[in-house]
């Protein structure tokens, strides 16, 4: 399942996210839960929550359903514009 989640992330979720500088690793799928991690001009964007949440996890539920949520273990604080 992995294989198929970085195919997705490469056709769909990554080159949107290079649009705009950024940048998104699989970490880790363990039960229904798959982990990620934001990097360069998603680390401490502002809208970062919204990217994961309404987009990134919305489209991982409708390839996958059977994943429950996706989980962000970026360090945001030490973005380039961190946010609190």
């Amino acid at each position: 399942m992995l294989r198929k989640l970085e195919l997705l992330f490469d056709e769909q979720v990554r080159p949107a996210l290079a649009a705009h500088g950024g940048n998104v690793e699989i970490v880790d799928l363990d039960n229904d839960k798959l982990f990620v991690r934001l990097s360069g001009g998603c680390q401490g964007c502002s809208s970062s929550k919204a990217t994961l949440k309404d987009g990134i996890q919305t489209l991982v539920k409708q390839n996958f359903p059977m994943i429950s949520e996706v989980i962000d273990l970026t360090d945001h604080v030490s973005g380039e514009n961190p946010y609190m």
